[in-house]
């Protein structure tokens, strides 16, 4: 007895973490990474450090590079129109070839309104961003309801057709493209000029405010029920969410937002082509998100200015053959960063933080 006793009072003294089983260790580290996995997947509404620092980058580029403001300013609509996709492709799974087509319907919109006399810079974004999103509900019953290569056809469909639409309405210029649109100064003060100042600054506001929106959604249960439809769409019936509505709203206000950055290049450029509504631009809005990553709202700005970038300096060394290099970027990128560069920098990050704890 008084052998069993020692053995006891021995077995209370010792540590719980001696007690642990032979895998005791190896569970605790797996446990560890689903619990950082779960971080991960949980979004929060607080703001990082990194993420400060990213937007305080471009606000320095319109002080270093006053040269490339233009430039800038093309980026940063990009940016918006990348943005557009990704909360479609990336957190609800929704493929598409065409969403070009929604850009260019908000170009069209804002340039004709300012070339027949209403060039107030606000509302034109307003009326570009209602168009849009009257069009992308009007699609999104036949696009929501089919599978990925359905989607692919019938966006690619819709694009083609309002590509030739605009190709042979009168009003809109055809190839010529819409010219004569004029902007009134915003806010009665602050004038577009040829140094791209006015409309860099215009174009940063505007992709700020509306990507703080979005990011407030991605976080939001709504949003958390876009990734759930993507990962699992037959599965989230079951528990009470309405797949086709959640589907239909964010293409929606996918369209929209596309709408709005459709017009923002009609102000700021004061002129619509009809490239607008090509299919290049939806193909390479789909490499942008790629290089940058889907899903993360921030891959689709950084894969639209590693993209334009790069295009801007490339075409410069070689006109003809820029592509080649493009496409090179993009193997490498797929081979060795398969959830996009940012993607490739989070499990750089990750295995850091890992080995440095």
């Amino acid at each position: 007895m008084d052998a069993r006793r020692d053995d006891h009072e021995r077995r209370r003294a010792v540590p719980r973490r001696e007690l642990l089983p032979l895998g005791g260790k190896a569970r605790s580290a797996k446990g560890a990474q689903v619990s950082a996995a779960l971080a991960h997947r949980l979004p929060s509404d607080r703001w990082r450090a990194l993420e400060i620092a990213f937007w305080i980058l471009p606000i320095a580029a319109y002080f270093l590079f006053p040269k490339y403001l233009v430039l800038g300013s093309q980026i940063l609509i990009t940016g918006l129109f990348a943005v557009s996709l990704d909360l479609i492709l990336g957190y609800a799974g929704i493929v598409s070839l065409g969403h070009a087509a929604f850009f260019g319907l908000g170009a069209y919109t804002a340039g004709l309104l300012a070339a027949h006399g209403w060039g107030e810079p606000l509302s034109g974004l307003a009326a570009g961003a209602v168009v849009a999103a009257i069009a992308g509900f009007a699609a999104s019953f036949l696009i929501v309801r089919g599978r990925d290569l359905t989607r692919l056809m019938v966006t690619l469909g819709i694009g083609l057709m309002l590509f030739e639409l605009a190709n042979k309405l009168p009003f809109t210029g055809g190839v010529d493209g819409l010219s004569g649109v004029t902007m009134s100064k915003i806010f009665g003060v602050f004038a577009f000029g040829l140094d791209g100042r006015t409309a860099y600054l215009y174009s940063l506001v505007v992709l700020f405010v509306l990507f703080v929106v979005l990011r407030r959604l991605v976080s939001s249960p709504f949003g958390l029920s876009l990734r759930g439809i993507r990962d699992g769409g037959k599965r989230m019936p079951a528990i009470g969410a309405p797949v086709t509505r959640r589907l239909i709203a964010v293409f929606t206000l996918s369209a929209g937002i596309a709408g709005v950055a459709g017009a923002l290049l009609a102000q700021t450029t004061q002129f619509v082509g009809l490239d607008v509504l090509g299919f290049p631009r939806s193909a390479e809005l789909m490499i942008m998100l790629i290089l940058g990553g889907a899903g993360r709202l921030y891959g689709a700005l950084i894969g639209a200015a590693v993209f334009m970038i790069a295009q801007d300096i490339l075409s410069g060394l070689n006109p003809v053959y820029w592509q080649f290099w493009i496409g090179l970027l993009l193997i490498v990128v797929v081979l060795y960063a398969r959830d996009g560069i940012l993607g490739g920098l989070s499990r750089l990050y990750a295995r850091w933080h890992w080995r440095r704890s």
